[in-house]
């Protein structure tokens, strides 16, 4: 028996067969690989260790030029020098480069931080916004910046969230609809966004939930019919979209469900005919529905002779 040579294809194919699987690179694996030379300021300067003030945590292996450093001009490397040296964050509070100002925000003394509500930057604004205590950041729900808006929906609660109903930006009062009190949700029902109604809808008070049954967006009348009591979902019974009535056909009472058998979308009849069907005093009644009335027989014509006449009778 001959054996046939191993060609190019085949010693391809073991070659490939033998390599260890590549790893999936992650973005820090990407920036450790970097040589050290790329690493920049934030003026755009090649960074140098020996002329840094922190040279001596250098060579404890508390920061490492191109994935650690306060110098460099990327937020991500300036950010996991002052995770790993929170002590050092104070004395950034006032630097030039606004990334160093806003992480160090993020871990330096609270007593430091009020001065920073001022900062010309947003995001150093919106950091010193999520740490500070709410009495210090009430007004911040009406500074010029949306996400710094948003970062003060985010912490302020009950009426102080007022102003942010009538914001500009859907976010910011989506932000407020999210945490204000549900008593308060009634004055949001009319809300221009139909993604802040849909969070209305999901947290608003059940006795205010009718008035919403008949909001122009069908993703909100599905979120009210999600929640509306079982006895007022009849409003949403002829409702113009399938998803909310298939909402209601999930949770409506079962002797409510009959009109849903000639819905023109099967699956909610179907839905209808199971609940109906699982209940033994209406299961009579379904089967009575779709019995057939059995066929009436007609009997042909049958052909019988004329009466003959006595005259006609030959005797």
């Amino acid at each position: 028996m001959r054996h046939r040579l191993p060609g190019a294809q085949d010693l391809r194919a073991g070659l490939i067969a033998c390599q260890p699987a590549r790893p999936i690179m992650t973005e820090d694996d990407l920036e450790a690989g970097q040589d050290w030379a790329a690493a920049l300021d934030w003026k755009g300067k090649p960074i140098r260790c020996r002329e840094c003030d922190h040279f001596a945590i250098n060579a404890m292996g508390l920061c490492v030029k191109g994935k650690a450093c306060i110098r460099d001009r990327r937020a991500r490397r300036v950010e996991r020098f002052l995770k790993g040296n929170p002590d050092l964050a104070d004395q950034y509070l006032d630097h030039p480069y606004f990334e160093v100002r806003a992480g160090a925000a993020r871990y330096a003394n609270l007593f430091k931080l009020p001065p920073l509500l001022g900062d010309p930057e947003p995001e150093v604004r919106a950091m010193a916004t999520l740490r500070l205590p709410t009495e210090r950041i009430r007004g911040m729900i009406h500074d010029t910046e949306t996400h710094v808006r948003i970062a003060a929906a985010s912490r302020l609660s009950g009426r102080d969230l007022l102003p942010a109903l009538e914001d500009s930006e859907y976010m910011v009062r989506l932000t407020a609809v999210r945490r204000m009190p549900p008593e308060l949700l009634p004055l949001v029902r009319h809300d221009p966004d139909p993604e802040v109604r849909v969070w209305v809808a999901r947290r608003i008070d059940h006795r205010a939930l009718p008035d919403m049954c008949f909001d122009a967006d069908p993703l909100v009348r599905r979120e009210v019919a999600a929640r509306l009591p079982a006895d007022q979902l009849g409003l949403l019974l002829s409702d113009s979209d399938f998803r909310v009535r298939f909402a209601v056909a999930e949770r409506i009472e079962e002797e409510e469900l009959f009109p849903l058998l000639d819905d023109p979308e099967e699956p909610i009849r179907e839905l209808a005919r199971e609940r109906i069907a699982a209940v033994p005093s209406l299961a009579a009644k379904l089967a009575a529905r779709f019995q057939r009335p059995a066929p009436r027989l007609r009997l042909a014509p049958t052909d019988t002779p004329d009466r003959v006449t006595d005259s006609e009778n030959p005797q």
